[in-house]
């Protein structure tokens, strides 16, 4: 049996077992052995009858005796007298009479369950059981607790794996270099993988994790060090002349900050190194990276070639063109946009100019990487709000030239450690200041009862001729139909009751990408007074008019989301707020939102939302392309992480070519590329 087998070649695994294993994403024998419990119960400590206390649960061996089945109030009642050398106690089981016919009279099993007192006497309401006479898999040991078993018990699974560890365990190859698990003092890997199931003791268990932690982010580390080298290797990347930008940057009404000025310079290094630019630009919301972006593709337009910007929405890519096209145009450089909502005819246009050169700056969204887009000499690749791209779509980007140069932008704070295992096959500049002049955007949590007090607050700004965002609450099943819903139900409320007299109107997921433009262009040109929204309008819409944020069910979204959302008031030279609503109870989340009304740094806000809620989804791993971590924990195991990296740098120098990666990883979209 080898390692990359169908679970079928398991001894006594079935096809209804291979049904459900896969339902848990297990098809293979190293899925399987990798299928690393979710928690543990320490069971270990076997006491004597006479140790037991009540109100605790206690794991205990005893001899079973006499069983009896009565019916008390409506239930049916099993009890069975257990006993040791120490005392005796009596087992009971509710409405399972069955169950006497499972033990064996005068035969040692082990117990775990909770005791209680009843009339003076102690007994055991029994949670789990197993004979002695075989390998314990759910008692007197520390039991693992695997992830969502669906129609598994917890002891079948328990007992596939265990049987299966015991029967390959031979097979397991160790891919960490001995010097590296020397240097780093981890266990074999055989070692790791029995103990992260069944640990022999908690010391055990820690050492087996730590290993296990480690050859993830190791491996994780080289494949970036592998895709960053192949990257620098090309050292056919065209190197830019030197331009001086004063023609493009007299034009700005605003002088570069100390961190927009650093960062473009780390930029211009690039440019004219001769090997491939890859770098990411990490900013705060509004700290100026469009403006960065706009010199860079500059200088690659005044060197003779195209530049092109890539943004995930329609109203992104639009808000771009009509943020490019005041600069460039004045300098007679032609700026066209390319979204899926053109229609046929305007495609082909711009495609065309696309081809012959006539476009010099292309912003558009995914349809600037589809098939038929042909570019005449593509030299820059820009790539905006990069967490919603994947590494797939980053990659057809750059194939769309001869070695282009690429800048990656994004406004979502990663703390700098972290950004290295997300890009890192990036160089990372960050852009760590605002602009003078940038208010501070007051913002308060409070509960639903404030509601009419937050639509007489809005109607003042109103009246003051400023506008409103009211972002509606997430639903969570059928989430996109859900929202839509929600978004028209509220927005008719507003529009006939709560804001009556005042012009609303909303946006959602499931418009059409026209209609969608359409309502954001009016409610920038002031048409609309309150737009109410899903997280569509999170990032691509720019607004310096609109001074209230109002946040429905605020719980419901991350830290991050919720600073971007925040992050779309406040762009003008008027007093801003953002409101947060929110009836959650749990201590978790309101600490989470207190957070937002004590800091406006999203670099901090980002730190703490992985303090508080662990690293989820928050940085979408699955659209980044990066493989799944099965048991390594980005905020948690950042010792462990900062190690790996260091290992992976000094292999990577002496020696990254000898290594081979182990085939489940080579598997893997992100590797691939």
């Amino acid at each position: 049996m080898l390692l990359t087998d169908s679970v079928r070649q398991i001894k006594n695994i079935g096809e209804k077992r291979v049904e459900q294993l896969a339902k848990l994403g297990i098809f293979t024998v190293l899925d399987l052995i990798e299928y690393i419990p979710r928690d543990y119960d320490d069971r270990s400590d076997v006491k004597t009858i006479s140790e037991l206390a009540p109100d605790e649960v206690h794991t205990f061996k005893a001899t079973t005796g006499r069983a009896e089945t009565m019916g008390v109030g409506g239930k049916t009642v099993t009890k069975i007298k257990l006993k040791d050398a120490t005392g005796e106690i009596d087992a009971v089981w509710f409405n399972q009479p069955y169950i006497k016919h499972n033990f064996k009279q005068g035969s040692e099993y082990i117990f775990t369950g909770r005791v209680q007192l009843k009339y003076g006497r102690p007994q055991i309401e029994v949670s789990d059981y197993e004979i002695t006479d075989k390998e314990l898999l759910s008692n007197g040991i520390i039991v693992p607790i695997y992830p969502s078993t669906y129609k598994l018990s917890q002891k079948t699974l328990r007992s596939i794996i265990k049987d299966t560890l015991h029967q390959i365990s031979h097979l397991v190859e160790d891919y960490l270099p001995d010097t590296i698990k020397q240097q780093y003092t981890l266990c074999d890997k055989r070692f790791a993988l029995h103990n992260i199931h069944f640990p022999e003791s908690n010391d055990s268990f820690f050492v087996a994790r730590r290993r296990l932690v480690f050859e993830e982010f190791f491996l994780l580390q080289l494949t970036l060090f592998r895709m960053k080298g192949d990257i620098k290797s090309k050292k056919d990347g065209v190197p830019f002349a030197p331009v001086s930008v004063t023609p493009l940057q007299d034009m700005f009404a605003y002088t570069l900050t100390r961190a927009q000025a650093t960062v473009l310079d780390e930029l211009m290094t690039d440019l004219q190194s001769g090997y491939v630019t890859n770098r990411l630009i990490q900013g705060d919301v509004g700290s100026g990276k469009t403006a960065v972006a706009m010199l860079a593709a500059y200088v690659a337009i005044q060197n003779g070639y195209q530049a092109v910007l890539m943004a995930p929405t329609d109203v992104l890519a639009v808000q771009h063109f009509h943020s490019f096209v005041p600069y460039f145009e004045k300098l007679s450089l032609h700026v066209v946009v390319l979204t899926g909502s053109l229609k046929q005819k305007e495609k082909r246009q711009v495609c065309a100019q696309i081809a012959n050169g006539e476009a010099q700056m292309i912003i558009g969204t995914h349809a600037v990487i589809q098939t038929a887009v042909e570019y005449h000499k593509l030299g820059l690749v820009i790539t905006d709000e990069q967490h919603r791209f994947g590494v797939r779509q980053r990659a057809m980007l750059r194939e769309k030239g001869t070695n282009p140069h690429v800048v990656v932008m994004t406004a979502t704070p990663i703390p700098r450690t972290l950004g290295l295992i997300l890009y890192g096959d990036l160089d990372i500049s960050i852009i760590d200041e605002l602009p003078p002049g940038r208010q501070k955007i007051d913002t308060s949590a409070v509960t639903s009862a404030y509601h009419e007090r937050i639509y007489t607050f809005i109607k003042s700004q109103l009246d003051s001729g400023r506008q409103a965002y009211i972002i509606c609450p997430q639903i969570e099943d059928d989430e996109e139909e859900g929202a839509k819903k929600a978004v028209l139900s509220y927005t008719a409320y507003l529009s006939e009751q709560a804001l009556a007299g005042y012009t609303v109107d909303c946006v959602h997921g499931k418009m059409k990408n026209d209609a969608k433009q359409d309502i954001m262009t009016r409610f920038s040109e002031g048409h609309i007074q309150v737009l109410v929204a899903t997280t569509v309008i999170e990032v691509g819409i720019n607004v310096p008019n609109a001074t209230i944020m109002l946040i429905e069910n605020a719980d419901r979204f991350g830290l991050a989301q919720l600073h971007q959302l925040r992050g779309r008031v406040g762009r003008g030279a008027d007093k801003s707020y953002c409101i947060l609503v929110s009836d959650a109870k749990s201590k978790i989340s309101k600490d989470r939102l207190k957070v937002m009304t004590q800091s406006g740094d999203g670099f901090y806000i980002s730190e703490k939302d992985l303090a508080l809620r662990g690293p989820g989804d928050f940085f979408g791993t699955r659209q980044h392309g990066l493989p799944e971590l099965k048991i390594a924990n980005l905020y948690r195991d950042m010792d462990i992480l900062k190690e790996a990296q260091k290992a992976a740098e000094q292999f990577t120098t002496a020696s990254l070519g000898t290594f081979v990666f182990p085939p489940s990883w080579q598997r893997n979209e992100f590797f691939t590329i």
